[in-house]
């Protein structure tokens, strides 16, 4: 899966996409060509989300909310997210900073030193 980088000059990589839970667990892990875009990952990462046991109740499938940086930003990455009941916390391109994500995005960047 890997294909040409465009920041490489066209040579072959890959990325790694994580997505992890509030505390940093990861939940779904995949691998993607450098030269696809962030946003496209995302909709198989949410629909690939295991049952997870809680306390009590069935078992979750969806998360209450989701963080994401400023490459999430598309409209229908947030309609696929709200018809699944998904709280989105994505930074708007050319209005929000990124510095306020920076206080939840260390828990990403932890897990994927460990990965």
């Amino acid at each position: 899966m890997t294909g040409p980088n465009p920041v490489d000059r066209g040579k072959a990589g890959s990325k790694l996409h994580v997505l992890t839970d509030g505390g940093g667990l990861p939940l779904v892990v995949a691998v993607s060509t450098a030269n696809l875009h962030d946003s496209q990952v995302l909709l198989p990462l949410v629909a690939s989300i295991p049952a997870i046991r809680s306390r009590c109740g069935p078992r979750r499938r969806r998360p209450d909310k989701l963080r994401a940086d400023k490459a999430y930003d598309q409209p229908e990455l947030r309609r696929f997210l709200r018809r699944r009941r998904i709280a989105v916390r994505i930074a708007r391109r050319g209005v929000e900073s990124t510095e306020r994500l920076g206080r939840h995005r260390w828990k990403i960047e932890r897990t994927i030193e460990g990965v």
